[in-house]
């Protein structure tokens, strides 16, 4: 624990973390101090980690209970655990827009452990946003507003020909997608509150919230785009920068994240757990 160093890396959110091996069994107060710095920064970055893909599914046990992800076929020695591949080649990436992993499940996703194996020397960033923040920061009047509203998302939002196909064409993930994978609709209030920190976030993206209930998808549109833009400020966000060993854990909850596709004719290679949660109240 002496060596544990807990720095923050935005004003807006996130934290580094220095001076632990996460493959290695953490004593009490080190995994004590990891999982608050979880909950009090909302994102947490870890540097030259080498992890396997039992032992990502074993430090990501930390944060929850790991889940299989309905899509995309695991590791045989970890189910748990998916590679997101982007080759030479593709011309789209996987996670390339605004969003909260699963928020189309009827319990999505707690939050997300993703460790980089292959990195492009610029580019492939994840930018990240403080949702809290940007629910306290609407006015009273939006609040209110806000407060009575129910978001519907669906996993095939924005995937012509569904989710599984249209992702199964990219050449790092050929053969990864399950093509009959369930097509998923779930309603969650925008207004969130954390189950563990009490605070309330807004819970919506453009990536999977389709409309909001009891209004048809024209009428939900502008406020769904005023609210996701409203997130994405400057003064919510963070930026982090991939190399080879880096370990980021977010908090589905309270964030979004958006994967930077500015790195064509490299590869990028990463590996990802989600972690089981409960239904947003």
């Amino acid at each position: 624990m002496s060596d544990l160093e807990i720095a923050p890396y935005s004003g807006a959110l996130g934290a580094e973390i220095f001076g632990v091996d996460v493959s290695q069994e953490l004593s009490n107060s080190a995994a004590t101090a990891i999982r608050q710095a979880f909950l009090d920064h909302k994102v947490i970055f870890f540097r030259d980690q080498t992890l396997s893909p039992p032992a990502q599914r074993r430090f990501a046990t930390l944060f929850g209970e790991p889940e299989i992800y309905p899509f995309i076929k695991g590791f045989d020695d970890a189910p748990e655990v998916i590679e997101i591949l982007k080759t030479e080649d593709d011309q789209k990436n996987f996670g390339g827009s605004w969003h909260s992993d699963t928020s189309y499940m009827p319990e999505p996703a707690l939050g997300t452990v993703l460790h980089a194996i292959e990195t492009p020397d610029a580019g492939g960033d994840t930018l990240f946003a403080n949702t809290a923040a940007a629910y306290d920061a609407l006015s009273d009047g939006m609040k209110r507003i806000v407060n009575g509203l129910v978001g519907v998302n669906s996993s095939e939002n924005g995937y012509a020909g569904g989710r599984a196909r249209a992702m199964a064409n990219l050449n790092g993930m050929s053969g990864a997608f399950n093509k009959a994978a369930e097509v998923f609709e779930s309603e969650h209030p925008v207004a969130r509150t954390h189950p563990d920190t009490g605070r309330i976030s807004l819970y919506l993206n453009k990536s999977h919230t389709v409309r909001f209930k009891d209004m048809t998808a024209a009428e939900s549109r502008p406020l769904i785009d005023y609210l996701t833009d409203h997130i994405i400020r400057p003064e919510f966000t963070c930026r982090f920068r991939w190399r080879p060993g880096s370990i980021a854990v977010w908090d589905n909850r309270t964030t979004l994240h958006f994967a930077v596709n500015d790195y064509p004719g490299k590869r990028r290679r990463m590996n990802r757990v989600v972690l089981k949660g409960d239904r947003p109240r």
